[in-house]
């Protein structure tokens, strides 16, 4: 057996079945060594972005760790906006990084790179094989590590002489770290907060964002009147109908300024105090609210459900939660407007869906739109890196083929990773992608007026207009071996997404819909 059969076969023993990835000729001893562990499914990805990013959806599906096989720095360094969105996840993930052999190092061959460096922004768990008999035990620490609570990305360098060497030793899986409970003191203390009769707000993130944590938060809305709040940008948030409709704080600092006014204590569970995405001239970068107290009842490690369920216990015991009832919106018409085209999606959003969003600013109206709708999950961007949803998608796919994937994608957003169509088209995955085209990187206009700056510029605008040349992404689609039509109306958005629905494999909807801003 050599290095890289060794390996495989650990991370197979250890539960990670599925590796994502964009191979070179330093990873060719483990793209031949697949052959020689069946149970581990190769995904080829024709860009690291959306191999690490469909590692990440995967993983936020099936609550374990894909692998990724990437091709020496370069390669990661291609791979590193996702991996930062499943940092921000708290994804596991074990990346798979080739090197040159470790006797050609010395050579400052091209490709040669500080692997360790670019691995360490990520803040995880970095460790290099140097030998072919200590790959399998590296291995098995890695998919450990990566499962620690409460997640995280850990890369393993595979030298290719560690990689083909003989004597590879396969290693028995390691047991990764749980999350620990929270002291009955803090939740004391935080029962006590909420008697306080002072405005409170409880802010949930993480692992809190799935029933047990949202049931639990809704029971303690309920009998304290705290005003609860998910995080901004969840891995994955339950919702719909049967469960708790907890809002999310707001994007923009002047929407959480409004949700937290007059807040005078912000408990935090699975997640950290809001501050603003971006500096803005003469705003406030902190968004608790002057004079408020911040209280920690979970850190993002702890088990943050059960935090949730012992203050519930203490104040809302006899207080049972309140659950969305089932509510459709109707079936709209007309020309697709931002208003509208959720509409649809909220009146034929299938059962156990599962939603990547990346509508970005043509979905404001989206949570409203699906809350009544059957239940279902929603990914979100963790971490702000554009050109997270299709992979995502794609990934989500493959840990969940029995589920409707629904990848709601903005159009700049898209062509960042287009490419993971062509991967959705290979493996027959169940992807309907309703690309909101707005010929704009509407968002970024936004944003140009918030921070101050002269918006009229036509330089200016030049650099947010994606109409000059219109691209045609039914042609793309089609390209990649994906099925793609075309809606200017909600008529045609509703029939396209039912017929794309009720076939297999992956579709595309080029929605045409005006930005609005």
């Amino acid at each position: 057996m050599n290095g890289a059969q060794s390996l495989i076969r650990t991370l197979v023993d250890s539960g990670v079945d599925v590796c994502f990835s964009n191979p070179g000729t330093s990873e060719m001893h483990f793209v031949a060594a697949l052959d020689t562990v069946p149970e581990m499914r190769g995904v080829l990805g024709l860009f690291e972005g959306v191999v690490t990013g469909a590692a990440d959806g995967y993983a936020r599906i099936a609550d374990k760790p894909a692998a990724t096989l990437l091709h020496l720095g370069p390669g990661l360094g291609n791979g590193l906006a996702n991996l930062h969105n499943a940092r921000r996840a708290h994804t596991p993930i074990v990346n798979v990084i080739g090197d040159h052999a470790t006797y050609h190092k010395q050579y400052d061959a091209p490709l040669e790179s500080d692997i360790e460096a670019v691995a360490g922004s990520l803040e995880g768990w970095v460790r290099r094989s140097e030998h072919t008999k200590d790959v399998g035990a590296d291995a098995a620490a890695a998919v450990a590590a990566s499962q620690d609570a409460p997640g995280q990305v850990a890369t393993l360098i595979l030298p290719a002489d560690a990689s083909w060497g003989e004597g590879g030793e396969p290693c028995a899986p390691i047991p990764p770290r749980i999350p620990q409970a929270v002291n009955a003191t803090t939740v004391k203390k935080i029962a006590e907060v909420l008697a306080s009769g002072e405005p409170v707000a409880l802010l949930v993130g993480g692992s809190g964002c799935r029933e047990a944590g949202l049931r639990a938060t809704s029971r303690i809305a309920a009998a304290t009147g705290v005003k609860a709040f998910v995080e901004t940008f969840p891995a994955r948030l339950e919702r719909g109908e049967g469960l708790p409709t907890i809002e999310r704080l707001g994007y923009l600092a002047e929407q959480v300024a409004y949700q937290l006014d007059g807040i005078k204590h912000v408990i935090v569970a699975g997640t950290k105090a809001p501050v603003s995405f971006f500096a803005y001239p003469g705003k406030a970068s902190n968004l608790v609210p002057e004079g408020a107290q911040v209280h920690v009842l979970a850190e993002v490690g702890q088990d943050v459900p059960r935090a949730l369920n012992d203050v519930a216990g203490l104040v809302a015991a006899e207080t049972e939660p309140v659950l969305q009832e089932a509510s459709r919106p109707a079936l709209p018409s007309g020309p697709l407007t931002p208003q509208n085209w959720v509409e649809v999606i909220g009146a034929l959003l299938p059962e156990r869906a599962i939603i990547a969003d990346e509508a970005n600013t043509s979905g404001l109206l989206l949570p409203a739109a699906t809350a009544g709708a059957p239940r279902h999950d929603v990914l979100t961007l963790t971490g702000g890196a554009i050109g997270y949803g299709m992979p995502v998608a794609t990934g989500a796919a493959v840990a969940a083929p029995d589920r409707p994937v629904i990848n709601l994608q903005s159009d700049g957003s898209a062509l960042y990773t287009i490419s993971a169509l062509w991967t959705q088209a290979r493996e027959n995955l169940n992807v309907t992608t309703v690309l909101l085209n707005n010929r704009a990187y509407a968002i970024l206009r936004l944003e140009l007026q918030r921070v101050g700056a002269d918006a009229n510029g036509p330089k200016a605008n030049e650099l947010l207009d994606l109409s000059r040349p219109d691209m045609d992404f039914v042609k793309i689609a089609e390209g990649m071996g994906v099925p793609a039509t075309r809606a200017t109306t909600a008529e045609e958005l509703a029939e396209q997404f039912q017929r794309a629905l009720a076939e297999p494999g992956p579709h595309l909807i080029d929605a045409i819909v005006p930005t609005l801003f």
